[in-house]
């Protein structure tokens, strides 16, 4: 019960929802419904009899626990519910009851419900993924050529501007949910093969058969059943553990920035968010926890769902069940991930202010690079390097700004003062310069990127399937 606890905690109760076992049950009876309605439409059984079993696939209307407590004694949850189906059929129409779950298998009902819940859980993944997108687009526009430092190896490295940084966080997560939709195509497909992928029981009417149940439950009709290849649904689980990654770099970005000691970036507080039992003082940055523990767990997940590949035959023995156990929980976490973003970065607090500060704080070293760069096409790489060594350690040692140690030197300097202006070397230490030119570099790909989730947001493949 603790895991469940913290398993909600670190997601959202509508994913949560979609794998709950009054839902996957209501999923396995869509399938019940579609397969009898599909078989008396062929003529295979009475439309009378499909009328029944459909009538009754109401998860409401069974003791779901007890189907899922009977499942482990039988190796598959499809078995006691077919059972129970057949039995609630029989109370109505007895006859009715000897078409229940006619010519398919465990794995058919199993595989498709996971197929429709999975289609539910990229549908709020994608929702709040455009969410999130078009919240960090409206921050780089905001704050567009905000000078702040680039971080190379955890240490200060360069000025670049706030949306360059933003770039770095947007473009994967549009290059994701792009790719998000190609596997999701490609894996939510019906599964329907009976024993053992033949569709035999069912004879000339199979293909019939699973045309009509892919179009009712709009799912796409693959050539055969797929028990044992399990490609596209592993490829979608690969995608799904790139986008967490992603989100996993932009929660570590912001909480770094967050820290106090930094003080450049800061998630929402307020309403008991993020606050402390013990020190009213912290603002912890809930959201991006909550990131960092999805990416810190999704790997484990995908890892395991490519180890399940490994299917024995025409039926897995254990894979295929450890698949199902993993898949819920690799969407709930990746839900958990991009909500919590998507919330926060809509009222993230940009200190431009401090980013500036930040950057003052280093005494000019940050630009030591640019001004070697000019004084290398002049006196030459070799001799630039060493002099600026030196004016960096004078600058350290002396705690004077760089920009002041090196026009000194110019000044002492007769050869250097013939070959540089003191203008042009000032112009270098100048942060909104650097800024200036790392956002000119960022703008063409922000507005390329915004076109891009643009489109994406406005055709949402599965936006039907966010509402129950």
């Amino acid at each position: 019960m603790s895991a469940l606890v913290f398993e909600r905690f670190l997601s959202t109760p509508e994913i949560v929802a979609v794998f709950s076992e009054n839902a996957v049950v209501q999923a396995m009876m869509d399938f019940e419904a579609a397969l009898a309605r599909a078989q008396a439409a062929e003529g295979m059984i009475p439309a009378a009899a499909a009328q029944a079993i459909a009538g009754v696939c109401k998860a409401e209307l069974f003791d779901v626990p007890a189907l899922v407590a009977a499942s482990g004694r039988c190796g598959s949850l499809a078995i006691p519910l077919v059972k129970k189906l057949t039995e609630t059929v029989a109370l109505f129409d007895a006859a009715a009851a000897g078409y229940v779950h006619w010519g398919s298998t465990s794995q058919d009902v199993i595989d498709t419900a996971m197929v429709l819940q999975t289609r539910r859980a990229l549908a709020l993944i994608d929702r709040d993924l455009s969410g999130l997108i078009g919240s960090l687009q409206s921050l780089a526009r905001e704050h567009a050529g905000a000078p702040m430092l680039a971080r190379t190896l955890m240490q200060p490295a360069q000025v670049v501007s706030f949306d360059f940084k933003l770039v770095s966080w947007i473009a994967p997560l549009v290059r994701a949910q792009q790719r998000l939709r190609d596997a999701g195509r490609a894996a939510l497909q019906l599964q329907l093969g009976g024993a053992v992928g033949t569709l035999a029981v069912m004879g000339r009417h199979g293909a019939a058969v699973a045309r009509r149940m892919a179009d009712a439950l709009q799912l796409a009709l693959p050539p055969g059943a797929w028990h044992t290849q399990r490609d596209a649904l592993a490829s979608l689980a690969c995608e799904v553990g790139v986008l967490t990654g992603t989100l996993g770099k932009i929660a570590k970005d912001i909480s770094l920035l967050a820290q106090a000691e930094v003080g450049e970036l800061a998630e929402a507080s307020g309403g008991g968010r993020g606050g402390s039992s013990a020190m009213p003082h912290k603002r912890n940055p809930v959201a991006s926890m909550i990131a960092l523990s999805a990416a810190s767990r999704v790997p484990q997940r995908v890892s395991a769902l490519l180890s399940a590949m490994v299917q024995e035959h025409e039926r897995g023995l254990s894979n295929w069940q450890a698949e199902l156990a993993e898949s819920a929980g690799l969407y709930i976490a990746t839900h958990g991930a991009v909500k919590a973003l998507a919330d926060a970065a809509g009222a993230i607090e940009v200190d431009a202010a401090r980013m500036r500060s930040n950057i003052d704080a280093l005494h000019g070293l940050v630009f030591a690079e640019s001004i070697a760069m000019l004084f290398a096409t002049r006196i030459g790489k070799a001799q630039a390097h060493a002099l600026l060594e030196r004016l960096s350690n004078e600058s350290v040692n002396g705690q004077r700004h760089l920009r002041d140690v090196t026009l000194l030197e110019l000044s002492r300097d007769d050869a250097l003062r013939s070959l540089f202006d003191a203008s042009e070397v000032a112009a270098l230490f100048e942060p909104e310069a650097a800024a200036q030119h790392a956002s000119q570099l960022a703008r063409p790909q922000l507005d390329a990127l915004s076109r891009q989730a643009q489109g994406l947001a406005e055709s949402a493949p599965w936006a039907l399937w966010l509402n129950g």
